[in-house]
Formats: C-alpha cells, structure tokens, sequence
C-alpha cells in the first residue's frame, strides 16, 4: 500500500480536513485508539480493519489516516498529515532536523523501549561509550586494519551518539533483521537497537553499556510543522487537544476532600503552597475541596488529619477543563 495521504478535494466553500495518522496495527493501534478514547473522541475504520481511512466519531471534519509507525514520521516531515502518533525514536532517526520539521506535543504513555548501544557480555573490561575507542584500536590491530562493526537499524541515531562521545574508528553494519543476533552470527561486533526489558538482549549474551542509552523513547502524539494549518484545521486541533490537556489532567490528579474545622480557608491556602495544588475548588462550611497531583495525595491526606480533619476523602476525576491549553498554546507557538 502507497502510504500517499492525497489530498482530500474540497469544493468552494468548504474547509480542508484536519488529518490524524495513527499506527495501523498491533498495540500501537490499540493503545493509540484507547488514548484517543479515555479524550471523549472515538475512531472509526471506515468499512473495517482493512480500510486505511477513518474518522473521529465525535468531530466531522477529521480524518484519520491508517499508516505504519515509520511512514507516520514521513507523512508528518512532508505536511501530509497535521498530527500523528508515533515514537520518539523513530522521529529523532528519519529527521536530522526535527526540530524544525514537526514539534512533539506530548509523550502518551505507551511504546516504551530505550534505544541503546549493547556488547557482548564477555567484553568484561568494557563497561562504558569510552571503552569503545580501546576495543575498536584493538580490533584494528588484530584484524589488518579492518575497524569495529556496529549493526543497527538506528544508522543516523548512532552516528550522532558515536560522533558526541568521541568513537570513531567503527563502520556501521546495516540490520535487516534481527539485530541482538548480529554478534553471536559473526556479523558485528555490538549493536544499537532498541528494547523494552533488556531479556532480549540478555539470551543473545549481549549487555547494554553503563552509559550507553541513547534515547528514552515512547509514543508521541506529534505535530507537523510542514502541514496547511487553515483556520478550520487550527480550530480543530484546539478541541482535540483540550479533551486530551483535560483527561491529561485529570488522570494524573485527584480530588480530596476533608473537613477542617474553624481553619478552612487558612488550611487550603497552606495546602496550595505546600503540595503544588493547581486547582481550588472552594469552600463549603468547613469542606475544604483540592485537586491535587496523584504522588502528593497520601502527604496531603496526612498533613490535612494533623491540622484536625477526622476524614479525608480522595476521589478520581474524569476531566479538567482550564482556560489554558498548554498542549495548544505549544503547538500555536510553532506555527
């Protein structure tokens, strides 16, 4: 399949869509339409699995595109597509100028693998990127001045890597298949890939360098800078982003609630500077009501009991709507 998104006809009058490519299939897809879900906006495939065009149930006038994780980044670098879900690794390996090109609004929360720089575990002197230069001088000499391999599919990520740690008496090894098997088959030296757990890399007998993270990769929900953003698209955008900055919240906050008798209002000014609470609901009698960021709620619960509520009481919420829309006003400011 041509991974081509053309562009929709529009007659005169009407807006041109605001397009989505989201990954294709596998969990990616999975984990990307329950993102979109928990948001309030709901993806639709077309006429099933196999269609590659979809649609946000709740927003006529976006389109979703089907495309695999790598040709995202494309689409994304081209301005065929104004928003995408893909990972970090991917971006930072197909665009030497990312930052220019697209702008990573926020990390979802799924996709974690690290891509890293691993070396057999029987290398037990080498333990850092520094190492490296000894053991390429070493293979240099043993070896009628043929310089170290390094297989991988991440060419350009390890370059830069190499390149800002000093190494570089080494040739790269392009993968095609499956890299941690690259040393044991007699085909590299060391690796760069990625990996989630290590325990793939462990049953190759291969061990990832002390300082040998290159990037912490997840997905990404990414924004084109190349793309046509109209009014209609901008608008769009805007919506679809403030459902994820108010899930965003919401999820990462929950709602406390405590009787403070005679101190009310002294306690949830207190408690503001004290835990970062970033929304004050009120006060009702001697209810204080808070939101507050998920890791302080048990220090909160604590610290409100000493200054004499009997009970607190936490609960989850489901959106926080503010004035401010950092993940808009993020993507606003590169366009």
């Amino acid at each position: 399949m041509s991974s081509d998104i053309p562009a929709t006809p529009a007659g005169e009058g009407t807006a041109s869509p605001l397009v989505i490519a989201i990954p294709s299939k596998g969990r990616l897809q999975d984990n990307t339409a329950k993102f979109f879900s928990r948001a309030g906006l709901n993806v639709a495939q077309g006429r099933g699995a196999r269609d590659y065009r979809g649609s946000l149930r709740e927003l006529p006038g976006v389109e979703i595109a089907f495309l695999s994780a790598s040709e995202i980044v494309r689409e994304l670098a081209c301005g065929n597509v104004h928003l995408g879900v893909t990972g970090e690794d991917l971006v930072r390996e197909a665009l030497s100028d990312a930052d220019d090109k697209v702008e990573l609004l926020t990390p979802l929360g799924f996709g974690h693998a690290n891509v890293v720089v691993a070396v057999p575990q029987a290398w037990i002197d080498v333990r850092t990127i520094a190492d490296l230069e000894d053991v390429a001088a070493a293979f240099r000499s043993r070896n009628n001045g043929q310089r170290m391999r390094v297989a991988t599919k991440y060419i350009n990520s390890t370059r830069r890597f190499f390149s800002s740690h000093g190494v570089g008496d080494y040739r790269i090894v392009e993968s095609l298949g499956a890299t941690e098997g690259a040393p044991g088959a007699g085909q590299a030296e060391l690796i760069v890939d990625i990996t989630s757990t290590g325990a793939t890399l462990a049953a190759n007998a291969l061990k990832i360098l002390d300082d040998g993270v290159i990037l912490r990769s997840e997905a990404n929900l990414v924004a084109s800078l190349q793309a046509k953003w109209d009014e209609n698209a901008k608008k769009l955008a805007r919506t679809i982003l403030t459902r994820i900055s108010a899930e965003e919240d919401a999820r990462t906050s929950r709602e406390v609630r405590a009787m403070v008798p005679g101190t009310p209002r002294r306690t949830a000014r207190e408690a503001v500077t004290e835990f970062g609470v970033r929304s004050l609901y009120g006060i009702e009698g001697d209810i204080v009501r808070l939101v507050c960021p998920v890791d302080k709620v048990t220090h909160l619960a604590e610290w409100l009991i000493q200054r004499g509520a009997e009970h607190v009481s936490v609960g989850a919420l489901d959106y926080i709507f503010s004035a401010v829309n950092p993940l808009y006003d993020k993507l606003a400011a590169r366009l």
